[in-house]
Order: C-alpha cells, then structure tokens, then sequence
C-alpha cells in the first residue's frame, strides 16, 4: 500500500473525505488523495471483512467511460486479455502493457449496455489518462470520458455483504453472478452496480455520482451496522488483498514487471492477433528464465518490508515486494517475493534480511488464504 504520511497539501479529497473524519479515520496520502488508512483498527476492520462486513471508499480510483462501436477492438489492441469476448453486464480483470511486456496499469473492465467502465489505479491515472487519450487519437469511433474525482465507489465486502446491499437495490443484485454487473439504484440514487471486489471475499461495488455518496455510505452504515458493517481502511484493504494473492501496482506489479512474472500469466491470452507487448510476452513465455513473484512463509515474527533483501546459499536472488501478518491464513508472517526461477520452486528454503538478520522464509503457493466457491475471472 505504501500511504504518504503527509499532511494534506496538494492532495485531493474523495466525496466521503467529511464522512472519515467524522468516524475518526486516519488519514494519509494515497494515489494522490487523502484517505482513511483506518478507523477503530487494521485488525479490527480485516476481521469485520471476513466474517461479517467491511465498507471501503475507493473513490480515489479513476473511472473513465468508453463509447463508440471501435472500442473493443482498440482496447484488445493495448491489453493482454480480452475485451471483446466479454459478455453484456460482465467484468474483467486486464493490463495495459508496454512494448517491453512490463505493466503500464492493472485494471477492470465493465461491459454495459451501451458503454464501457474502465477502472484504473488512482496512483497511475497520472500516466493512464493521456496514454488512452493518445491512443486513442485518429479512432473516431471511441470516445473517452473521465470522471476521476467527481464520482465515487463504495466497496461493502464480507460473507454478509448480499444481506446488507440488496434491500437497498431496485435490481436483483443477491443472483447476480461474480464479475458481472448491472444498472440500477440504491436507494433512488443511479448505479453501477457490480459483484467484484478487491478482498478475496464476496462482495460488491456501488459506482455512484459524488453528489450521492454521503447519504448512501451513511445509510449503508445505518442499515448494516446490526449485520457487522464497519467502516474499513486502506490498511485493511492490503492485508486482506495481499492474504488472497491479489497484486498490488507498484508491488507485484510495475513498468519493469510483466504480468508473466507478477503471477497474471492467466490473464495473457496469446491466442489474440497482436497487442502492445505481445512479442516481448511471447519471447519472455517461451524462454522461461525470468524472475517471478512468489508467496513466502517467514519463520520469525517480525515482518518483512518491501524492498527487503532475499538470500539463497549466500547470493542475494530477490526482494520482499509485499508482506505483512496474515490473521486468515494461522496469524501466519507471510510476503510475496520476486526472485530468480531457480529459487521460486515451492519448498525452496530462502533467508529474507529482516533488521540485520536472515530470517529462514519457505517458498509457498499462493493464495495464502482462499474463502470457499473463491476463483479468478479469466
């Protein structure tokens, strides 16, 4: 997650900044907005998400709308999965890749009716607002639009998160499937209302106007609080993403990180004609030798840091790209780690440089935690 601890200034405020502080969340700099890292406590929200319910503002993320009838096509063009298979109402995990196979961005996709929902990280929509603008250029059939700022996201994720959102929606969003969508109102306000999330627990996403989202996270609050609804941070958030392997950008994932290396090989579908670093992708898949992320268990503790130094026989191979304690998975001290192939096999006894001191860390499968009926949109 890596929050700024800066004060404030130059950073901008989501819809529901009012509605954080007056719950008392922490706020720090994130993705160039200020933002709850936590309200009564990390552990304490991490526990509401997964056995009851926890609610995220992610109205920092950008959300860009795409029209026109060429969209889907030049979106296949710049992504590695693909756009134009998917069905009416459905959502899909995508990268945007560069010629050299790295990441420019992760992201959502949702197929509307009539439009599309693109969903970028709020740290990189810096970068991923001109470089669709300019992709886009001389495509007279695909119209961008972003709304980065003014509309907001609610997050209510947990096994309660159905018994909490539905009596609020006119749509029936209890048989909606995972990574699928729909077009409806929570409590007469307009939505997008999707069945995704960023938690390894079932749950959904309220994309709503700005001008709308106190009321609704304040009546989401009220109606599920007696259900176990808390109000979660981004603390949280990393620690119940990085327990169900999920990548976060700038960690398992970056410019210099290819999908095939950040563990999203099931998201690059060679099978279509030609997109931006296909061929680095193709050559980096065929040789096999790259570097590549890995799920690690630490003997000690005390956690890891990103950045930390991995040790096999003596040779550094690697480094700590995520970590933290992981109360779903045996309060275990767990970290993804991007190392050397020869090290990444699992069992692989690895030492990890924690405070000036190799810590024995073993090599696991990821995910370190997996809610029952859980699988990846492919």
């Amino acid at each position: 997650m890596s929050p700024s601890t800066s004060s404030g200034q130059g950073l901008a405020r989501t819809p529901l900044y009012a509605e954080h502080v007056a719950l008392g969340g922490r706020m720090v700099g994130f993705g160039g907005f200020e933002m709850p890292v936590q309200y009564a406590g990390i552990l304490k929200e991490h526990d509401a998400v997964r056995n009851r319910a926890g609610m995220f503002d992610l109205s920092h993320m950008a959300q860009y709308e795409l029209r026109g009838a060429g969209v889907a096509a030049w979106a296949d063009a710049l992504t590695v999965n693909e756009v134009g298979t998917m069905k009416s109402l459905q959502a899909r995990y995508n990268i945007f890749t560069n010629e050299r196979g790295g990441c420019h961005d992760d992201v959502l996709f949702y197929r509307l009716a009539d439009r599309w929902l693109l969903v970028v990280n709020a740290g990189n929509a810096a970068k991923m607002w001109p470089y669709l603008q300019a992709a886009a250029a001389g495509h007279a059939d695909v119209e961008l639009r972003s709304h980065h700022g003014s509309r907001a996201l609610i997050a209510v994720q947990g096994p309660r998160a159905v018994e909490i959102v539905a009596p609020l929606c006119d749509i029936d969003v209890a048989s909606m499937k995972y990574y699928f969508c729909d077009e409806g109102h929570v409590d007469g306000a307009p939505a997008v209302i999707a069945r995704t999330g960023y938690t390894g627990e079932d749950g959904f996403e309220l994309f709503v106007e700005g001008a709308d989202a106190p009321r609704l996270w304040n009546l989401l609050l009220e109606r599920g609080a007696p259900l176990g609804l808390e109000p979660a941070g981004l603390g949280a958030r990393d620690v119940l993403r990085l327990e169900a392997g999920m990548p976060l950008y700038g960690h398992e994932l970056e410019e210099d990180i290819s999908p095939l290396a950040g563990g999203q090989a099931w998201a690059v579908k060679f099978r279509k004609p030609g997109f931006v670093g296909k061929a680095a992708l193709v050559s980096q898949h065929d040789a096999g030798d790259y570097d590549r992320i890995a799920g690690v268990v630490l003997e000690g503790r005390v956690p890891a840091r990103a950045g930390y130094a991995v040790f096999k026989d003596g040779e550094r191979i690697g480094e700590v790209r995520s970590a933290s304690l992981a109360p779903s998975a045996g309060n275990r001290n767990v970290a993804t780690v991007l190392l050397k192939k020869s090290a990444a096999e699992l069992g692989t006894v690895l030492g990890i440089e924690v405070r000036g001191t190799l810590q024995d860390a073993t090599v696991v499968a990821l995910p370190f935690y997996r809610r029952p009926g859980a699988r990846k949109d492919g």
